[in-house]
């Protein structure tokens, strides 16, 4: 099969209410209360004061925990209120402890990535990964790492 690359937008807004609301279209919104828990606690995000909207563009549903580093990335993004980098891409599952783990595919997911345009890939750290001419990878340990080469990025 072939990876399909997907969207993901977040929106972060500072609530009024004492209970911030959590929505998700096409993602999973047990995943998104786990993922926020994780970024809240080794992602050092404050979100407990934010309501949340997440969304997989085009009407896709999510169901692959490799969506989880795009999901984190977006909703980092939205909280710091600055964009991400739009020639890249993220893949790949976040642990309970905050730590990037490899995901299948993942060289079927950089070639794909390249073949449409995109010259920066967060992903995992794994072992004899083949990356693509043209395409960069920065390898995520854990949720410091995403959150600090986006802080450069």
């Amino acid at each position: 099969s072939r990876p399909l690359l997907v969207e993901v937008q977040a929106l972060a807004n500072p609530t009024k209410f004492s209970t911030p609301r959590r929505m998700a279209v096409g993602i999973d919104s047990n995943r998104m209360i786990l993922l926020v828990a994780v970024l809240e606690r080794f992602g050092g995000l404050a979100l407990a004061e934010c309501d949340l909207f997440l969304n997989a563009v085009g009407g896709l549903a999510l169901r692959e925990p490799a969506s989880d580093l795009a999901v984190a990335a977006a909703l980092i993004s939205a909280v710091r209120g600055k964009p991400l980098p739009a020639d890249a891409v993220f893949f790949g599952e976040l642990g309970l402890l905050g730590e990037a783990r490899p995901v299948a595919q993942s060289e079927a997911r950089l070639r794909e990535a390249s073949h449409h345009g995109f010259r920066r890939a967060f992903a995992p750290r794994a072992e004899g990964l083949r990356v693509p001419r043209g395409l960069t990878l920065t390898a995520i340990e854990d949720l410091g790492d995403l959150a600090a080469e986006l802080a450069r990025a």
